[in-house]
């Protein structure tokens, strides 16, 4: 029993399956069967073959599918001038896809995988989206304490700066006053005559 694989879709495999699928369309088969081919193919479900199809291919390919479409059409309509006027009667009833007798139990089974394949992949991105959603609130609120921490640092290191151009303005008074009273000191000192007429220096 080969392993049925869930790793991510490549571009080529991508274009496999748009293929596959426009063939069908084409030619008159269903989605179901296109997405079983690629899946036996591929080695994937027909479920996520059919999902991948409707989640990301298809949009890729309108123009493709409208061509397809009418290239289906167009081999209807060549087929039914061939017919008698009673054939064409009967072909009225036909629609552009195939017959409900040609819908077997398999393939209602399979289109139904796919219809859950969807559904839980869905519930899957819901829950996922839910859990991203907590996980940004949170981060969000970790980052505004960040940023209310950040402004009280600012906050301290702008008080740090004015206590410290305080004290450097304190030290420089200090030695300013230093200064002066070394030079009062010295505007102290004065001269004045001895008896014989000499300067001698005198200290208050």
């Amino acid at each position: 029993m080969s392993t049925t694989r869930q790793d991510a879709w490549t571009n080529d495999e991508d274009l496999l399956l748009a293929e596959v699928v426009l063939r069908n369309i084409r030619e008159g088969g269903t989605q179901l069967a296109a997405f079983e081919e690629v899946g036996r193919r591929l080695s994937r479900t027909a479920a996520a073959c059919g999902f991948r199809w409707n989640s990301y291919v298809r949009k890729q390919y309108k123009s493709g599918i409208e061509l397809a479409k009418k290239q289906r059409k167009q081999l209807k309509n060549g087929q039914e001038s061939t017919l008698t006027t009673v054939e064409h009667k009967e072909n009225d009833f036909q629609s552009s896809e195939p017959l409900v007798d040609d819908l077997s139990l398999k393939k209602v089974i399979t289109y139904l995988q796919v219809i859950d394949s969807s559904q839980n992949e869905y519930d899957e991105l819901v829950v996922e989206n839910k859990q991203l959603k907590k996980r940004v609130a949170h981060l969000e609120n970790k980052m505004d304490k960040v940023d209310e921490e950040n402004q009280s640092l600012l906050t301290n290191l702008r008080q740090v700066e004015d206590d410290y151009k305080a004290l450097i303005e304190i030290m420089e008074r200090a030695r300013k006053m230093v200064v002066l009273q070394e030079e009062e000191k010295q505007s102290k000192v004065k001269f004045q005559m001895d008896r014989n007429g000499n300067l001698e220096r005198v200290e208050k």
